[in-house]
């Protein structure tokens, strides 16, 4: 499981060490450094490795001074850049727009190593360290989803393509092996002349369209015009095919940010080699002192099975980011680095979740995915599943089975990304039961997301009463099993489409079933989301359909605290919200009641139910 060199270099002295004099690549992270094939720099970096290109990774720089950037001097071949596994305004800041306090990718948990807008912040550093001479490329989830003009919830306007404010040489969007591999290809040929044009997967600056391109809306014109802004979104998310799709262009001002079609998928035997790398799966050594890096604890046997997700939801990035064709890996690689999970004296038996973005969408989505791509005008799953879909869960069932028969494996868990929909469907059932059977670790997280089905809707979700069908199924096969176990629903507060009067019928569901939430997710209008241009337009982008936005922050805090109804401090705004809406009835001593008349002058202690106490029953 480890290499000859263990975790790769985080400073010179450890490149010196192997007998460098250079590094061909630096790779610079907002992220702490986890040799682990979950966090995106080990992933590149150990391909880049493979190529046998000496890598050097530079994590979370002091940003104030081109000092930290300086550490490998120059490398031979070019610098890649990225925020991190999250956006690092998302990192740094709540909806609330309140700096947050804790970052579990960084050491001991420490926030403030990452600045606001990484990828700008970086690659400037950078520009101003090497100047032209040395090619500067950005990737990861914040550079890709900000590849061509976008609105901003942080700055609440529409800003232009990240290349232009990162000055960048090449955005690599989406997982790079594909694109690395030719870049890399390239830069060793010799010669920068043709270093970047016309890579699938990466996005550049031009005087001039490709002739072939398609047009979207400039820059100037989404952010004039809120129709405009819809047009550009829906014309590349028309595009968003490894087959077929098409080269877009975007003019900004008298240039124009160039976005080649996405990379083609990495075929099985490709995902089998990138995620055989030898990762040591710990955090760099440098980093003992702090108590690590939080969050390697929730993945460190955790398993990647396939990347994708056919289930493209209205406010989700991985269909942007990742695509909507599932790459599975075969389930002898998969085997391999299970068994080699028992050789490691901190493994205790347990395998913490296997699957990827969905669990269960496991296998492509149909034999036409194949020759043409995901469909243009349609989803696999909503508004119902595709009569083309292979709805059938068997392969993840045999290859769930085949984990918990090895040897020194004792249980083997899924404990999120399971899509309620796929996974009640009548021919899925065996798997459903051995899910509960052998693969719920006590709690099985679901994201039904809200139980307003006008909301969900909106979201592209199925309706709630399918998440009630299938909390249903749980619950008689959980106790047909004889354990006691439960469901976590997650749901989104304030998203378009949800007024005061969907977020109470919420709060009723929460309260029917003696639920307290702990931690809410607020909705984030993210890039490249049909979401987004639901919140920033008031419109979504493919009917035309006028939706109500609750934009309004004390609205906002409304939304939030109708999920903690229970919470004291929430009191105030849930007797506001209630009291605007015409539900007094809601408020007294009542059972059905979710606060009392008055408001409670001290906290009371009060059990915490992460899991709830039963399983949603169907209410009529």
């Amino acid at each position: 499981m480890t290499s000859d060199h263990a975790c790769l270099p985080l400073c010179r002295a450890e490149a010196v060490a192997r007998g460098w004099d250079e590094v061909d690549v630096v790779l610079v992270s907002g992220d702490a450094y986890v040799d682990h094939p979950s966090f995106g720099t080990a992933l590149i970096g150990r391909f880049l490795e493979s190529k046998g290109l000496r890598v050097g990774i530079i994590a979370q720089p002091d940003w104030r001074s081109p000092a930290d950037f300086a550490e490998y001097g120059k490398p031979r071949l070019f610098c890649g850049i990225t925020a991190g596994a999250m956006d690092s305004m998302v990192s740094n800041y709540t909806t609330a727009g309140k700096r947050r306090k804790y970052d579990s990718y960084a050491p001991g948990g420490k926030f403030g190593l990452r600045p606001d807008r990484a990828v700008i912040v970086y690659a400037n550093r950078l520009r101003e360290l090497f100047g032209s001479s040395v090619p500067i490329i950005a990737g990861g989830i914040e550079a890709s989803l900000r590849r061509l003009a976008h609105y901003d919830f942080w700055d609440h306007k529409v800003r232009r393509s990240i290349l232009f404010d990162a000055r960048i040489d090449l955005l690599v969007y989406g997982f790079g092996e594909r694109a690395l591999s030719e870049i890399v290809r390239r830069a060793l040929a010799g010669g920068y002349g043709n270093y970047f044009d016309n890579i699938p997967g990466t996005a550049t600056v031009a005087a001039e369209p490709p002739p072939e391109a398609l047009i979207l809306p400039s820059y100037e014109a989404v952010s004039e015009s809120q129709d405009a802004f819809n047009e550009a979104f829906r014309m590349a998310d028309g595009e968003n095919n490894p087959i077929c799709g098409k080269v877009l262009a975007q003019a900004h001002g008298n240039r124009w940010a160039v976005v080649q079609s996405p990379a083609k998928p990495l075929s099985s035997a490709e995902m089998d080699q990138v995620y055989s790398l030898p990762f040591t799966r710990q955090a760099h050594p440098a980093y003992e002192e702090a108590g690590g890096v939080p969050a390697l604890s929730e993945v460190l046997f955790s398993i990647t099975a396939h990347r994708g997700c056919l289930g493209n939801c209205s406010f989700c990035t991985l269909a942007a980011h990742q695509g909507r064709v599932i790459q599975p890996r075969t389930d002898e690689s998969i085997i391999r680095e299970a068994t080699s999970f028992t050789k490691d004296p901190r493994f205790k038996g347990i395998i913490h979740d296997v699957g990827g973005p969905s669990a269960n969408f496991h296998e492509p989505a149909c034999a036409e995915q194949e020759s043409r791509g995901p469909c243009k005008n349609r989803t696999c799953m909503f508004p119902e599943p595709c009569r083309h879909l292979n709805r059938s869960q068997a392969g993840f069932t045999a290859l769930l089975r085949r984990l918990r028969d090895i040897p020194g494996v004792r249980h083997v868990f899924v404990r999120s990304g399971i899509r309620h929909d796929m996974a009640v469907l009548e021919e899925n059932r065996e798997f459903l039961k051995q899910l509960t059977e052998h693969h719920v670790s006590g709690q099985l997280k679901v994201a039904p997301e809200h139980v307003d089905n006008r909301v969900l809707r909106l979201m592209g979700k199925p309706p709630f009463e399918v998440y009630l069908d299938f909390a249903d199924e749980f619950s008689q096969l959980s106790q047909a099993a004889g354990k006691k176990q439960y469901l976590v629903p997650y749901f989104i507060s304030g998203h378009p489409g949800a007024d005061l009067n969907a977020a109470i019928k919420m709060a009723e569901f929460i309260k029917g079933q003696g639920r307290f939430f702990e931690q809410v997710q607020d909705f984030i209008p993210l890039p490249m989301t049909r979401s987004a241009c639901q919140w920033y337009t008031g419109k979504d982008p493919f009917t035309g359909e006028e939706v109500y936005v609750p934009s309004d922050p004390k609205e906002k805090a409304m939304h939030r605290a109708l999920m903690q109804f229970q919470a004291p401090e929430n009191w105030k705004l849930v007797k506001e919200a209630l009291e605007i809406s015409g539900r007094k009835d809601l408020i007294g001593a009542g059972p059905h009641c979710l606060i009392s008349e008055k408001q409670p002058g001290v906290r009371h202690k009060r059990k915490v139910v992460s899991g709830g106490r039963k399983s949603p029953a169907r209410h009529e």
